[in-house]
């Protein structure tokens, strides 16, 4: 399993404004990366809301949006599961890619937590759900806040 070897990190993000960016594709595994991210902010400390977007493809612009209307981070979830065209590799590439330059372009952390899955049982196996064996909501609220806390002490 991928989370093998993960780290923890536990952060004061007092004071931080985290916004949540989530698609609404494959609900159940999404709501379960939104509750991780949430009890992982909310431990936290940082402030936080969600918007939700159709789509993963969706995310970048959103994210960017909510990072230069002033937030400090974002935890950018979505899910994509592989079918039998191209379109996985295109939409798993653009909203990578995208969510990537987002966070290069406006200096800010985006907490990765897009999964690209070849099937719904990888999903729900790190959905952070009972029974799952990871929350890959929580790892990117996570990474997201221990980036913007790095950052925030950097720039003084």
């Amino acid at each position: 399993m991928s989370g093998e070897g993960s780290p923890t990190i536990s952060v004061d993000g007092t004071g931080l404004d985290i916004v949540i960016v989530a698609g609404t594709w494959h609900e159940t595994i999404t709501d379960g990366l939104i509750a991780g991210a949430v009890k992982a902010l909310d431990a936290s400390g940082a402030t936080h809301r969600l918007i939700r977007v159709p789509g993963s493809f969706e995310l970048p612009v959103v994210a960017k949006a909510a990072l230069e209307g002033g937030a400090d981070a974002v935890v950018a979830l979505g899910v994509i599961i592989r079918g039998g065209t191209p379109h996985f590799e295109y939409v798993s590439d653009a909203a990578t890619s995208g969510l990537t330059q987002v966070s290069v372009q406006t200096g800010k952390p985006v907490g990765f937590g897009l999964l690209t899955l070849d099937d719904e049982k990888q999903g729900l196996d790190r959905a952070g759900l009972p029974g799952s064996k990871e929350d890959k909501g929580a790892e990117a609220a996570d990474a997201a806040v221990a980036t913007a806390v790095i950052l925030r002490e950097l720039r003084g």
